[in-house]
């Protein structure tokens, strides 16, 4: 999969047309992946922020807030620390669901799947399209580095910087615990908002013999 850049602003509200839109069509697509790659920003468009909920260690749900590297038609991509608490939650329970709102709440799409570590390379390739400071933060979000006070924090980071060439230096590799994952759905659900009429869903579940589509209240 290949993996944009982060994003440098926060995405425009998206415009809809309710009159021609999927989601409140009398007809509605039986393809949900090919209506997540129509929503989905595209190859050098700006990135989504994503809720990402997962079954805890201790089995209540945990849910926290990151980016959607990428969506390849099939699978949708996000990338974290190998020691994070998400990915012990996985590598436990590979049951996820992801949740995107558009600025606005103008749309919404929640995915459930079942996620897997990505090949490293993919990773590396995710890692080098992220922003210098998304970099740097991969090797220092550490517990140790959070656990340090405000100025301590600041220095830490100043020499690490400044240890790498600076801001204007190339680059530097990804860390070992820099991991990907793979989320291949068998559910997603599709939310517009109606100013004229109460809104609805589309909710899509994955069957030996393709996909199954359920109109549902908004």
């Amino acid at each position: 999969m290949t993996v944009p850049s982060v994003p440098s602003a926060a995405p425009a509200p998206v415009v809809i047309d309710h009159d021609t839109d999927p989601v409140q069509s009398d007809i509605p697509p039986m393809d949900p992946l090919a209506l997540a790659a129509q929503w989905l920003p595209g190859d050098g468009e700006d990135r989504m922020l994503m809720t990402v909920s997962t079954v805890g260690l201790d089995g209540n749900p945990d849910a926290r807030t990151t980016m959607l590297s990428d969506f390849d038609g099939r699978r949708f991509a996000f990338h974290t620390d190998a020691n994070s608490q998400k990915a012990a939650e996985l590598a436990t329970n590979p049951a996820v669901a992801l949740t995107i709102l558009w600025p606005g709440f103008t749309r919404q799409l929640v995915v459930q799947g079942t996620a897997e570590r990505s090949p490293r390379t993919e990773s590396d390739i995710a890692y080098h399209r992220r922003s210098p400071y998304l970099q740097q933060l991969a090797w220092q979000n550490t517990p140790e580095f959070a656990r340090l006070p405000l100025p301590d924090r600041r220095a830490k980071w100043e020499e690490f910087l400044t240890a790498h060439g600076g801001p204007d230096a190339p680059a530097f590799a990804a860390p070992s615990t820099w991991a990907g994952f793979s989320v291949t759905p068998h559910r997603l659900l599709f939310w517009v908002s109606n100013p004229a009429a109460a809104s609805r869903r589309l909710a899509y579940t994955r069957s030996p013999d393709g996909w199954e589509m359920t109109v549902l209240p908004g």
